[in-house]
């Protein structure tokens, strides 16, 4: 995983490698030029193609012009702009620009009544991540130009118009398809809706000494695949080894949801997978389960009845982690089932909640008090409004405040989602897409998390982030399998085996953070 870096932090970092270790600042911009160049020059399909450089006058600019010096020194064709005040420029910056006319470059002045020159691919280094406020003027014109331009992007630190701490985007922002960031990823890389300008992201060393940036770890961390990585079993193991889920869910109208949910976490890989419904649905269950053991449930009015907890708390009590909320509904026995579930489950126990069992903890948030175990509310954000919880622009706060405050992990959904642990930790999700914003995705996550609680029991960050990723690595496999409008949530179970068997380590090895 990738730890991120906030802007200020960055800042710092810069500052200590050049005060402390006595690193020059020219030095460090110097790497991030050839690096910037280096992704310009690999994504131009003809060596005679024009690189286009959009500078402006601090820092980031002065990677820009460090670029279009480079790109000469390697004879490709650029033209580089500033677009900014050439007195505002900082010494660096103007280092820079002396480079580039030593090798027979020009700094241009950017003309914002003119068209853009002709070029196939535009570096981006207006604003690096210290831009804190909308875009306006020449700036935002650059910005839209860049984005009009059909060309092919590469933002230098970060897309311009992106924050850098929270991903909101200050009133427009370049698209890119590549962003070069230096020593760090930065929060807006990965959370929503800066990531969807992000493209693919290239993390640099520029020499910033790894004592200096391991300072900057604030235990927010962006996701990779490799971080998905599941071991090999054990030859010698029984189902019981990987986990007895119990789910509860359903009502009338809402079979689907349960059965998803289900099939989910058979999937992936738990050992036993039990499914509890309100007796009216459990044929219609039944029939669609073959390895998930549904049995049913007292019911009133088509779903369960007040009664019910007394038989999941039988059931429950034999079970390793239970999921409850797929296709509940809302009323007294569905209200009933879930504070039996909080309350009654052993303290330690993995519970996994969402849907309507999310609306009913709304109204007593007071039954999460007591658990020491891992309680996981896997809200999408009007859910998370109803829990109480406040989303501002920086969605990796919020998240992250809710869980500390309420001692719990929140998987808060979304493009990107997040997962908050109590202990202030937070873990952004690289995958999915907008395919999956449908009925039933949400079933299915809750039961490959609770599949992966069964399995890594000790380890609930591991099993939250593995669960996250392998949901959104098979979403992204099921859209390009059917397409982003024609596939389901059953494509993602069908996407769900290839994936798994991606990511597995060979031979047995064990995880980096097993114990022997």
């Amino acid at each position: 995983m990738l730890a991120l870096s906030t802007a200020a932090d960055m800042r710092r970092a810069d500052e200590r490698a050049i005060r402390e270790r006595g690193i020059p600042s020219l030095e460090l911009m110097e790497r991030a030029s050839k690096a910037l160049a280096a992704q310009a020059a690999a994504l131009s399909e003809d060596a005679e193609e024009t690189v286009l450089i959009l500078c402006g006058s601090g820092n980031n600019g002065g990677d820009g012009i460090g670029a279009a010096a480079e790109l000469l020194r390697l004879g490709r064709p650029v033209r580089a702009l500033l677009v900014g005040d050439r007195a505002k420029m900082t010494p660096d910056a103007r280092a820079m620009a002396a480079a580039l006319e030593e090798k027979g470059g020009v700094l241009e002045d950017y003309n914002p009544a003119a068209p853009l020159p002709e070029c196939a691919v535009i570096i981006d280094a207006l604003f690096g991540v210290g831009l804190d406020r909308p875009l306006r003027g020449n700036a935002l014109t650059a910005v839209e130009a860049i984005n009009a331009s059909g060309a092919r992007v590469v933002s230098a630190d970060i897309p311009s118009g992106v924050a850098a701490d929270t991903g909101e985007i200050l009133g427009a922002a370049v698209k890119a398809d590549v962003t070069v960031t230096f020593s760090m990823g930065k929060p807006g890389h990965f959370a929503e809706p800066g990531c969807t300008r992000t493209g693919r992201l290239v993390v640099i060393d520029i020499g910033i000494p790894a004592d200096i940036l391991a300072d900057c770890d604030r235990g927010t961390y962006g996701l990779e695949v490799s971080d998905a990585a599941l071991p090999r079993r054990d030859p010698i193991s029984h189902k019981g080894d990987y986990g007895r889920v119990l789910i509860l869910g359903g009502c009338v109208g809402y079979t689907g949801a349960p059965s998803l949910c289900a099939r989910a976490a058979v999937r992936a890989g738990a050992g036993l997978v039990y499914l509890g419904v309100p007796a009216p649905i459990y044929e219609i269950t039944a029939v669609k389960q073959d390895e998930a053991m549904p049995f049913p449930l007292p019911a009133h009015g088509g779903g369960f009845a007040p009664g019910a907890a007394e038989g999941a708390l039988e059931r429950l009590r034999k079970c390793d982690v239970c999921a409850i909320g797929p296709g509940l509904g809302r009323g007294e026995g569905a209200s009933a089932l879930v504070e039996a579930v909080l309350k009654g489950a052993p303290a330690e126990m993995p519970l996994v909640l969402d849907a309507d069992a999310l609306n009913a903890l709304a109204e007593h948030p007071e039954w999460l008090s007591g658990r020491t175990g891992p309680t996981v509310l896997t809200p999408h954000a009007g859910e998370f409004a109803r829990l109480g919880g406040e989303l501002t622009g920086d969605r990796v706060e919020s998240a992250g405040r809710y869980a500390t405050e309420h001692g719990c992990i929140l998987l808060l959904k979304g493009h990107r989602s997040i997962a908050a642990f109590p202990d202030g930790r937070a873990y952004l999700s690289i995958a999915g897409n907008p395919g999956m914003a449908k009925g039933g995705s949400g079933d299915t996550l809750t039961g490959i998390l609770a599949a992966m609680l069964g399995q890594f029991r000790s380890d609930p960050v591991k099993a939250v982030t593995t669960g996250l990723l392998l949901h959104g690595l098979a979403g992204d496999r099921a859209a390009r399998w059917y397409g982003e409008y024609a596939m389901t949530a059953s494509d993602l179970l069908e996407a769900l085996p290839d994936t798994m068997t991606d990511v597995s380590v060979p031979n047995g090895a064990k995880l980096p953070d097993q114990s022997e």
